[in-house]
């Protein structure tokens, strides 16, 4: 992984967030004295893309290290009851996002679809810090990754909005096996769940962000289910506004990483019959 300092290039997109950054190469051995550039790069812009990257599982896992403790110890259960079956000899802490099926039976999680946003981990007492993901194979049209700027979202809030939702907990709940929110049993002790403050302050950054989603944030604690239902879908609305979001055209090879803390993410549909094979490693906090 080693990184020229000079040959650095940050390129903002000029969206809502996000950066493409050019010469760098992650399949070569760890230069560490470069990576703050990454994390300073990551806490400003939230999601970053890294093109051309030739770079393997073992890479992958370094590149994740940069930014905090890389799970590589282990595999999440994936969706749809899949097994992953990763391109090459078995790594734990790789989950592949993959319509490819063996077997009649498909590989990795999430494969088809629209996604609605999210954040990887909300529905954990301790989520993602951030998410990296690499991609193998794309379809010829869709599948973009959309992601909304939390932070911005925060700052365009009524002043009496932000007042109202300051102190607030939302209840986090994500079943694997469906796709929207409102068809998730809260009471299903098999389902993941966590509660986490709306408001959240990044610890690098000190800029304050909304933390919640369509997909996964379900109730809002000490309201009823109207009051909270009514205020929920005030929220979704207003970060998923075109101003806060920026979507990402995947090419192939493309290394992407975003921050959990500061963004959702969502996925736009994309052809059924066509292919989309992409590798994920995700980052914890300490």
């Amino acid at each position: 992984m080693a990184i020229a300092t000079e040959a650095i290039k940050i390129e903002p997109t000029g969206k809502a967030c996000g950066a493409r950054i050019t010469g760098v190469d992650f399949s070569r051995p760890d230069d560490e004295g470069r990576a703050e550039v990454l994390r300073a790069a990551l806490a400003k812009h939230m999601v970053l893309c890294f093109p051309g990257q030739k770079i393997s599982d073992d890479d992958q896992i370094r590149f994740a290290r940069i930014f905090g403790k890389a799970d590589a110890d282990f595999v999440g259960k994936p969706s749809f009851n899949a097994d992953p079956v990763p391109d090459g000899p078995a790594k734990r802490g790789i989950l592949f996002i993959s319509n490819l099926k063996e077997d009649g039976k498909f590989i990795g999680a999430l494969p088809d679809g629209e996604m609605h946003f999210h954040s990887d981990g909300a529905h954990r007492k301790s989520p993602y810090r951030a998410t990296t993901l690499y991609s193998i194979k794309i379809p010829s049209r869709g599948g973009d990754t959309l992601f909304a700027n939390l932070a911005d979202a925060y700052d365009a809030l009524p002043a009496a909005l932000k007042a109202r939702v300051e102190s607030l907990q939302v209840h986090n709940v994500y079943d694997t096996r469906l796709l929207v929110r409102t068809e998730t049993d809260v009471n299903d002790e098999k389902v993941s769940k966590a509660i986490h403050p709306i408001v959240r302050i990044h610890p690098d950054t000190g800029r304050k962000s909304l933390y919640l989603s369509r997909l996964m944030s379900h109730t809002i604690i000490g309201m009823d289910k109207a009051e909270s239902e009514a205020l929920l879908e005030e929220l979704f609305q207003h970060i998923e506004q075109p101003q806060f979001v920026y979507g990402h055209k995947w090419a192939l090879d493309d290394l992407v990483i975003w921050d959990n803390r500061s963004v959702n993410h969502a996925r736009s549909d994309f052809p059924a019959e066509e292919q989309r094979h992409l590798r994920r490693v995700t980052v914890s906090e300490p």
